[in-house]
Order: structure tokens, then C-alpha cells, then sequence
């Protein structure tokens, strides 16, 4: 009997530790394909009452290479959700009419994705539909892709940008002479144009829209209603290109009179961003104040008396209320209140949203302190609800609603069930000294398995930026490094906020100024030489790795420390000199250097990769997209072609399909491969795969 027992017991046991053990078994690393199919949310746009959420999420078409975002509604008293968009293009860019009544978004159609509007969509046009059902409405048939557009207050006309048609002189230049630019010269200006939506919502079909400014010299930016619906505060510049940033103005079109436009705003430097007041007496903007290095001073938002400024022929610095003088960060405005402008805003490895009082300029933090990333965020009529998404450090990007006055998040959704049987690792947030004593902070990746006893690999992944940050997330995707698979390899990440980083002030944004590279370079190595101290790291495999500012700082770290194993870098500058001749946000370098290549060609050198090639030992992956405008690719040829020389192992790929980045889930499946491969060799010793997107076409045909 006893013998029965035991062996009953035995089975029992066995029997209830089945599901845990089936669990464990069930726990895997996730594949570059999986985490590139992950569904995403983004863009949540509440209701005006309150009642619905829209929100876009993002799924992976393999066969079409492309990611497609899709439009979802929830209702917020059930937590039920429902697709209200299909197709094979995406539908984005929700925004309810204020009367709640309809919910526009812009796509491109084709004539049997469609059962109202008649014929194919040759651009991305705004569509119409109710959140109670029926089928979508297309409103407009733009002659260019429609770009920004909002809904007048009344919701009786929706404007919205788009580039301006091609001229008869442009089409005769091209049929005469054939295609090439004329750089700087040959672009199309952005218009603002409108369209009445009660004339359309009778008979559903597009409706043509009216031009509101002919003035050819201005290319719009971006623009507001006022409450009344009788105005429109809009952003302009001398042309669409980034490199027209800094002589951004705003403007207001009176409607009521002729469409009448008067410059109201024209500090030094770029403002813009306008919002009406609730009254619509005043306008706030986003503005460095004329301060002339503003890619790293902090912005402000500020406000002006708009019956004032309409009646002036420029607005004078004293005519500016600046609201968020005691505001240490870039603020980014969302909404304005009865009682605040609200805006989000970095904040060391969070981004939280604030509201500030117009009257005592005095901001105060809404969310919680519980570590939030807020990725997009807004409100019901009264200002009393908001529906945002974010993610923490156990969950994926998820979609949020909460009161406003008392802030207490109720998840709507659950993404992160996605993950949920992947082997993920988790974040810490970490701090040391850098060399020169400033105090840094990182965000510390480790194994789902970790072992404080054991000396790990350690891979530095550098964001970019550099006004970036590195936030602690679950997020298993991190552009072109498949930082959770390298973690599930048994490796540490370290992802550091060297200075530079946004989140910490204007002062530490600007510790690099004038000696780029060097000061980031002290912050990530110190961090290091903290890992190492601590007994938790194998200084003999370590990795570097990161894309835009952060390729820069790798390809630093290349010809200045061979203390690496392996580097990759993605995007990334090699020479100052040819960054500033090539890229198409011209005032970077000089802001940062203080200087042009002409005027201080040392500073240029000192802060370049290139000037030190001949002291890069370690084995280096370059990627670089060939249509990169920010940093172009004359970067990676300089960088590869001096490697090279040098005898260092070295590859560079560069992706057709992609610019500053990639979209399409094809080449970021080869981008993220490539770097894979590369570090498993070079820190697991793994012979690279004869099937890895590392090796050419020729490589790929020989019999290995």
C-alpha cells in the first residue's frame, strides 16, 4: 500500500509539474522574421466624447515587402476592437471631426478595394467613414499625395497640405532635355488647399478642392484652425527642403477676408508648431527664440497676442510670452486646454506628458512615475480623458486610456502577448562616472537567464541622435541589431546615454560641442570599464555597434580603441568635411563645430573617423542605405575604401531601397541577418552561414 502511495505521489507530481515544464519547453529565442512580423499600434485618436479609440496597427506583408498600417476602433466601455480598414495599402492618419460624427484618414486605393468613389486613386487621398459601419468615402482627389490635414472646428471643411502639381514649364523642360536636378533649385512647394465636406456628404464622391494661398515664394509646413473656423495659422519657408528649416516663419490666412495672409511670427531661427488658444485671442508656437545653434538648445513653447501681431507689420522678441523657460527639455506640444497646453517631453530614460498653465507659466507632470515611453498621446473635448500608447519594461507598445486630472492607466489592449513565449531579456537603468566626472546613464540589457556570477559578453549598442536616448523597453526590435537574440545568446547589452542625449537638459546636450566624438567616446568607455569592475563582463568579447549618430560614434570607436572584438555601424559619418558638403541638413556641422570646414579644418579632422583610419585594427561591418540624404553614402565609401587600405577586415553593404533607414521588412531582415552573422563569428566564433546576406553574389556561386 505504502509502495502505491509513493508511486501515485511520484505520478501526481509528474503530473502537475507537466504544464510548468511544457511552459519552459515552449520558451524560445524569437527569429529575425518573428520579431519583424510583430503587430504594432501607434496614433490613437480618442473620440470627442470619449466613447471610441482609433488607433493603427501595423502588420508585416511578406509577399508585397512592405509594412501596412491598418485602422482599429475600440470602445473604451467594452474593450471591445474592431478592424475598419483592409486592403493592400495602408490606411493611417485618423482624425475625428469635432462633431464626432465622421473619422477621415488618407490612403490610396485601387477601384475594387473600394465600393464608393468610382475609379482608381492615383494618390494618397482623404477617405470618410462613420464609426457606426458602412463602407468609406473617398473626399478628395488631390493631383499629388494629400500630407497633413485637419478638420475645421465646425467640421463643415477639412484642409490639408500637398506638394504643388508638376507646371507646364517643368513637363516641357523634362520632355525636351530629360530627367536631372538642379540641386537646391528643382523641388515642388508644399500648398494648402481645402475642401467642404458638407458638399460631399450627400452624394459620397471626391469633391475638389480650392488652393487657399497662391503665394509661390512660401512652401507650407504645417498649419491649425482657429476655434472659430475662421482662420488658419500656418508654418511657411522659402522651400520644402531641410535645409530651409531655420527660415520657417508663421503666417495667419484670415478666411473671413479674402484669405488674407499676414506673417505674425519671424523670430530669427525656425518657429513653428501653432495652436490656437481655446478663446482663439492668442497663439502658441514652438520656437528657439532666436537663439542661433538650436539643433542642441532647448526649444520653448511660447505665445503670442494674436490681435496684436495681425496689426504689426513683424513681431518683436518683447511681444513673446515664453511659457517653458524653466522647462529643462525640448517640449512637444500636443493639445491646448481650458486650463494647460499639454506636451510630452523626455526625461532622462522616460517620455512623460505635461501640461502648462499659460497664466503662471508654471508646467506640472501628468503622468505617473512608474517608467512610461509615451509614443503618442490625445484628448476628449473637455480634456478630461486622453488615450495614448506607450511601453515600459514589460510591455510592448500597448494603447492606454486615462483621466487626466487624476492619471490611472487602463491598458486596452494586449500586444505583448505576442512575445509572451520568447525568451526575452530585461532592462536596468544604470549610472557612472565618465572621465571627466559627469555622471552617465544607461540602460542595461540582461539574459532572461542572467547569473551575476558569470562574466558575460558585452555588446554596446549607441543610439542615434544625438538628441536620442536609450529607454528601458520590452520592445524585442531595435532597427538593424537583433539586440534579444544577442541576449539569448548569453550576452549583457549596453545601450548608454552618453551626452548628447535629450532627456537630461540643454547643458548636457551640449557637452559635446566643439569635440565631438571625444567626449561621447570617455562616456561609453567608462561605462564599460564600470561593467568590467563589476566582475560581470569578458573584456576579451566585446562588440560595438549603432546606426546614424551612433554609427558616427562606432566608426569612432574604430580608429581610436581596439578594445572591441567586432564593430558594425549602420549610417553612420566618417568625415565631418564631406558630412557637411553632402547631407541635406546643412547647418548641422556648423552648429556643433561652431565652425564650416573652411573656417577651422582641424576641428573638422579631429572629429573625424577617417583622419585616424590607420590606427582601426578590429573586423567592421559598414551598412549604409544608398538613398541616405542625412548622412550620404559617400561616408561609407570614404570610410570602407580607407579600411581597406589598411588591410582591416571589412564589409560594407549598401541597401538600394533604403534612405536613412530602412521601411521595407525585406532588406531589414537581410540588415539584421548580416549583423547577426557578423557577431556571432567574430564573438562565438560561428562560421558565417554560406547562405548569410554577407556574402555577394560571386561568393554565393562558388562551391565552398
Amino acid at each position: 500500500m505504502n509502495e502505491r502511495i509513493a508511486i501515485l505521489t511520484v505520478l501526481m507530481t509528474i503530473g502537475l509539474m507537466l504544464p510548468a515544464f511544457t511552459f519552459a519547453q515552449a520558451k524560445h529565442s524569437p527569429t529575425i522574421q518573428e520579431m519583424l512580423s510583430l503587430k504594432a499600434i501607434s496614433s490613437p485618436q480618442i473620440s470627442p466624447d470619449g466613447r471610441f479609440i482609433a488607433y493603427q496597427v501595423q502588420e508585416t506583408n511578406w509577399g508585397e515587402n512592405r509594412f501596412v498600417q491598418q485602422l482599429w476602433l475600440v470602445n473604451v466601455g467594452t474593450g471591445k476592437s474592431f478592424q475598419l480598414t483592409r486592403g493592400k495599402n495602408s490606411s493611417d492618419g485618423a482624425s475625428w471631426s469635432p462633431d464626432g460624427k465622421w473619422l477621415a484618414f488618407v490612403t490610396e486605393r485601387d477601384t475594387n478595394e473600394s465600393a464608393e468613389g468610382g475609379g482608381k486613386a492615383s494618390h494618397r487621398q482623404i477617405w470618410v467613414m462613420s464609426p457606426d459601419g458602412g463602407e468609406a468615402w473617398q473626399l478628395t482627389k488631390a493631383e499629388t499625395d494629400v500630407g497633413e490635414f485637419h478638420w475645421s472646428k465646425d467640421s463643415k471643411e477639412i484642409a490639408f497640405t500637398a506638394s504643388a502639381p508638376k507646371s507646364k514649364a517643368s513637363k516641357d523642360r523634362a520632355e525636351k532635355y530629360g530627367s536631372y536636378d538642379v540641386f537646391g533649385k528643382d523641388y515642388q512647394r508644399n500648398e494648402l488647399w481645402s475642401v467642404d465636406v458638407r458638399n460631399a456628404e450627400g452624394n459620397f464622391l471626391p469633391q475638389a478642392a480650392k488652393r487657399l494661398i497662391s503665394d509661390e515664394s512660401i512652401s507650407v509646413a504645417g498649419f491649425a484652425w482657429s476655434p472659430d473656423s475662421t482662420k488658419i495659422a500656418f508654418v511657411a519657408g522659402p522651400s520644402p527642403l531641410l535645409s530651409s528649416f531655420g527660415e520657417q516663419d508663421i503666417y495667419v490666412l484670415q478666411l473671413s477676408e479674402n484669405n488674407l495672409v499676414k506673417k505674425v511670427v519671424a523670430l530669427p531661427g525656425p518657429d513653428f508648431s501653432p495652436m490656437f488658444s481655446p478663446d482663439g485671442r492668442e497663439l502658441a508656437f514652438l520656437t528657439w527664440l532666436g537663439q542661433p545653434d538650436y539643433f542642441y538648445a532647448n526649444c520653448h513653447i511660447a505665445v503670442v497676442d494674436l490681435a496684436k501681431v495681425l496689426n504689426k507689420a513683424a513681431t518683436a522678441s518683447s511681444e513673446v510670452r515664453d511659457l517653458t523657460a524653466n522647462f529643462d527639455e525640448n517640449p512637444s506640444p500636443l493639445d491646448w486646454g481650458p486650463d494647460a497646453i499639454y506636451f510630452t517631453a523626455y526625461q532622462k530614460t522616460n517620455v512623460d506628458l505635461f501640461g502648462v498653465n499659460p497664466q503662471t507659466r508654471k508646467s506640472h507632470q501628468i503622468t505617473s512615475t512608474k517608467p512610461l515611453v509615451i509614443k503618442g498621446t490625445s484628448f476628449t473635448r473637455d480634456f478630461r480623458t486622453t488615450a495614448f500608447v506607450a511601453e515600459d519594461d514589460t510591455h510592448t507598445t500597448e494603447l492606454y486610456v486615462s483621466s487626466v486630472g487624476s492619471f490611472s492607466p487602463k491598458r486596452l489592449t494586449d500586444m505583448t502577448a505576442q512575445v509572451k513565449g520568447w525568451n526575452l531579456g530585461s532592462p536596468e537603468v544604470i549610472s557612472w562616472k565618465s572621465q571627466d566626472g559627469t555622471e552617465i546613464q544607461g540602460v542595461l540589457y540582461k539574459p532572461a537567464d542572467y547569473d551575476p556570477r558569470r562574466r558575460y559578453p558585452l555588446f554596446v549598442n549607441i543610439h542615434g541622435g544625438p538628441a536620442d536616448m536609450s529607454k528601458p523597453t520590452l520592445s524585442p526590435v531595435e532597427y538593424v541589431y537583433p539586440v534579444q537574440l544577442f541576449l539569448a545568446k548569453g550576452a549583457l547589452v549596453l545601450e548608454p546615454n552618453y551626452r548628447g542625449s535629450a532627456g537630461y537638459g540643454a547643458t548636457f546636450r551640449g557637452l559635446d560641442i566643439g569635440s565631438l566624438g571625444v567626449g561621447e567616446m570617455s562616456d561609453v568607455m567608462s561605462g564599460v570599464d564600470h561593467l568590467i569592475s563589476q566582475g560581470i563582463v569578458d573584456p576579451s568579447r566585446m562588440a560595438a555597434m549603432g546606426s546614424s549618430w551612433g554609427g558616427y560614434l562606432s566608426a569612432f570607436l574604430e580608429t581610436h580603441t581596439d578594445r572591441f572584438r567586432a564593430i558594425s555601424e549602420s549610417s553612420g559619418m566618417s568625415d565631418a568635411m564631406t558630412e557637411y558638403v553632402n547631407t541635406d541638413i546643412t547647418p548641422l556641422m556648423p552648429q556643433f563645430l561652431h565652425a564650416t570646414p573652411w573656417d577651422n579644418p582641424s576641428l573638422y579632422a579631429k572629429t573625424s573617423p577617417i583622419t585616424t583610419i590607420k590606427q582601426a585594427k578590429t573586423p567592421i561591418l559598414i551598412q549604409h542605405g544608398a538613398n541616405d540624404r542625412r548622412v550620404p553614402a559617400a561616408n561609407a565609401y570614404e570610410f570602407y575604401r580607407g579600411l581597406q587600405d589598411q588591410k582591416v577586415e571589412s564589409r560594407l553593404i549598401l541597401y538600394t531601397g533604403f534612405g536613412h533607414g530602412g521601411n521595407d521588412p525585406k532588406p531589414l531582415r537581410a540588415a539584421m541577418q548580416s549583423n547577426l552573422d557578423w557577431f556571432n563569428h567574430y564573438i562565438w566564433n560561428e562560421p558565417i552561414p554560406k547562405d548569410s546576406p554577407i556574402w555577394g553574389t560571386n561568393e554565393l556561386g562558388a562551391d565552398k
